[in-house]
Parts: structure tokens; sequence; C-alpha cells
């Protein structure tokens, strides 16, 4: 009865982690990093259709991002959907490829991330915190139907807290990681 409540814990705790974590690796650092961009949908043929699936996208050294189109035609359309995405990068097109020369970040701007990443953090918390709460009023009320005894829930709602803590931990790690990165000069 209660190994249910514990997958469905784990489950749902274990998919916020994995959001957090797409997230973060869409924030901007000093380093190139291609999944910045896997959020950028680019207009072609009337569709919105993600980046990633239009081109080919490169890290040939450590400045810079080069994104280049399968389909020749939609250099102007990626071009402009870079741009659209607001990401504080300036495309520049060359021949059949679209560099994005990646600019070292301001100690304000640094600092701005930072503060995005915390709040990202603490929404992730409070995600967690909440499948906690659903899974011990699912327990307090298996006990109150006298499906599980008063002992079980004990060690239900103590085993609950014990997922909880791993999952907050993991938020943590991922946040101290990424908090490195980006006041990383």
């Amino acid at each position: 009865m209660l190994e249910t409540v514990y997958s469905t814990v784990r489950t749902k705790m274990h998919k916020t982690v994995e959001l957090l974590s797409s997230e973060l690796t869409r924030i901007r650092t000093s380093r190139p990093n291609p999944a910045i961009l896997d959020g950028v949908k680019v207009e072609y043929y009337g569709a919105p259709t993600p980046l990633k699936s239009l081109a080919a996208i490169s890290v040939p050294d450590p400045k810079q991002i080069v994104v280049q189109p399968y389909d020749r035609n939609a250099l102007a359309d990626v071009e402009r959907a870079i741009t659209k995405a607001n990401l504080g990068l300036n495309p520049i097109v060359e021949g059949n490829l679209v560099r994005l020369p990646i600019p070292l970040l301001t100690e304000e701007r640094r600092k701005e991330l930072v503060k995005l990443c915390h709040k990202l953090t603490e929404d992730a918390h409070i995600a967690i915190r909440n499948v906690r709460r659903d899974a011990n009023d699912e327990i307090k009320k298996l006990e109150k139907e006298k499906r599980i005894s008063e002992d079980d829930s004990k060690v239900g709602t103590k085993r609950v807290q014990e997922l909880t803590d791993a999952q907050i931990k993991a938020v943590d790690e991922l946040f101290g990681k990424k908090q490195k990165e980006i006041l990383e000069k």
C-alpha cells in the first residue's frame, strides 16, 4: 500500500529535479553551451520548429557557438529567432552558418543570473515540499480508513521525509554547481 505512495513521491520529485536541471542548463554562462538554444523556436514554413531540429549546433572554440541550418533558405529565420529569443547573443551570419560570439558576463549580470537560478531552485524546493505534503496527506487518509496501522503511518511519513531530504539535497547541488559556473570568469 505504502509502496505506491513512495513510488509516486519518487517519480514526482525526480521530475521536479529533472525540470530544474533542464532550466538551469538553458541559463547562459561565460562558456558556450549549446543547451542555451534549446528553447529557441524558428518560424519555419509557418510552423514554430525547435532550432535543434533545423540546424547543427556546435562549439568550435571557447568563445562562440556555431549554428549551421540544414536548409540554407532558413538562415534568415534562424538568425531572427535567435535574436528574438533575447538570450543576450548577437548572431552573425557568415555564408551558410550563424556565429554566436559569447560575450563575457559583467559582474552585475552574473549576480542577476545567480538570483534567477536561486528563484528556480526555490520553486523546485516548493514543488518537492508540495509532493511531500500530498504524500503525507495520503498516508494519513490511509490510516484514517484503517488500511494501514498507526506504526505504518509513522514509518511512511518518515520514509517520505527521507525521500524529500534526498531530492532537496540534489536540487541544492544543482544550484551550487550552476552558481559556481556562473561566477567563474
